[in-house]
């Protein structure tokens, strides 16, 4: 029996991810079972296509992931109608919303996984926008999700709509809307929190200045089953909620400001908090090594926190603490703003909008190494993946670092994409899927 056991977790291993059903792939951790090419290029001014298996053009401007089931790809966009879409990446502070309210078709795609060939496109609402966006941000933050049997869109003020496979609607709701921005401003950053299914249940975090709520929702027909009030609790937050299940209770962990906070997922029961620093929380929360780690970074403030998931009610840290009885270990200067944390092989990678990427033991907390990526003049959005022991990071302007897993850093190739990267990457089976400023793309051997 020891030896069949054996063979059977040496197959699972082996056994190449076929889905990537939501953002951040299952269970959200941002790692797959895949063999992926160290190097390609996408970009004529370095050279001929290399390791391109297929481009496929999309219309509008996103940053929804593309999502995969079998042998279907699926991602959303929105189309500005009386023309391109503005668009400001780089390294900057400014704030105000983009010159981009005129009216706006949000729409979604289903693509053959192989070929990249459009199978279907649905256009979910076309109108005006009931909200701003950032200037960095699109209409089309967040990433779908799918059950294999559902394809759930959540374009925020916008509403919520599930699709059968085939593109047909079944069923939509308006939830409002929401007003997304920092507090005691009139900003409006937009919507990009995306949407999470757990068994029958959909999840969808809904921050805002005043009046923050979770929601849990039937897949089957929309139907509200409870709404846990956040205002208060986080009045503000950007990230997508991870579901954990662990010591006999699955919990729906959400960061936010002034509170990181948990639910417990069959009735929306809060089970603990935690008083985070970083008041714009952008990364959802990661799940790994027995470990919740979850960080921010925004007005003085970049902690990373690795919570224990039997947690139990306020473990908010003392001054001078680092650890507590629900707190295993947590760093206050460790600067990720828009990505969020990949754990490989029992190193946690976490990387901050300018490049600086710190390494850390998963279990302690200890720094292994930190290293600047790229120039260090252009920014990093989309958050890391991994697959075998390489893990990937896309700069904004189509340059992706492969770097191998390990304590040291250990470069294997820089490569170009040819355009504007900055939503997260899809791995299934053996092909990394980027969703760029204006195309799919997929890459492998």
């Amino acid at each position: 029996m020891p030896l069949l056991l054996l063979v059977l977790a040496v197959l699972a291993q082996e056994t190449p991810t076929v889905h990537w059903p939501s953002f951040r792939g299952t269970d959200a951790t941002g790692v797959a079972r895949a063999r992926l090419p160290d190097v390609w290029n996408d970009d004529p001014a370095v050279g001929a296509p290399k390791n391109i298996r297929w481009k496929t053009p999309l219309p509008g401007l996103s940053h929804s992931s593309p999502i995969v089931w079998g042998d279907r790809l699926f991602v959303a966009t929105a189309v500005r109608i009386d023309g391109e879409a503005p668009l400001k990446v780089g390294l900057y502070g400014s704030g105000d919303a983009a010159d981009d309210d005129t009216e706006q078709r949000w729409a979604v795609y289903g693509l053959d996984r192989s070929s990249g060939k459009i199978l279907w496109e649905k256009t979910a609402r076309q109108g005006t926008p009931r909200s701003r966006r950032h200037p960095k941000a699109t209409h089309a933050n967040t990433t779908l999700a799918t059950d294999g049997a559902r394809v759930v869109a959540f374009f925020g003020s916008e509403g919520v709509y599930a699709y059968d496979l085939k593109g047909e609607l079944l069923w939509k709701k308006d939830l409002g809307v929401l007003d997304s921005g920092p507090q005691k401003t009139d900003l409006q950053w937009g919507h990009a929190s995306s949407p999470v299914i757990s068994g029958s249940t959909l999840l969808l975090q809904c921050d805002q200045k005043k009046g923050s709520f979770l929601a849990a929702l039937s897949i089957e027909d929309g139907k509200e089953l409870w709404r846990a009030d956040r205002d208060g609790v986080s009045g503000q937050s950007w990230a997508t909620p991870t579901v954990v299940s662990s010591g006999g209770r699955t919990q729906v962990v959400c960061n936010g400001w002034p509170f990181i906070a948990s639910y417990e997922l069959s009735t929306g029961k809060e089970l603990w908090r935690l008083r985070s620093g970083g008041d714009i929380p952008v990364p959802a929360p990661v799940f790994a090594e027995g470990l919740i780690f979850v960080t921010n970074a925004h007005g003085g403030r970049a902690p990373l926190y690795a919570v224990r998931p039997e947690a139990s009610g306020d473990i908010s840290l003392r001054e001078g603490e680092t650890s507590n009885e629900g707190i295993a270990w947590s760093e206050p200067r460790n600067g990720a703003y828009m990505q969020i944390p990949v754990v490989l092989n029992g190193l946690l990678y976490s990387c901050s909008d300018g490049g600086v990427l710190k390494v850390y033991d998963a279990k302690t907390g200890e720094l292994k190494y930190a290293q600047r990526l790229g120039s260090g003049k252009t920014g990093f959005t989309a958050s890391p993946v991994a697959a075998g022991d390489r893990t990937y990071f896309a700069g904004e302007e189509g340059e992706v670092l492969v770097i191998r897993a390990g304590p040291r850093f250990d470069l294997i190739a820089s490569n170009r994409l040819g355009d504007l990267v900055l939503a997260s990457p899809a791995i299934a089976s053996d092909t990394i899927y980027f969703r760029t400023r204006r195309s799919v793309v997929a890459v492998g051997d």
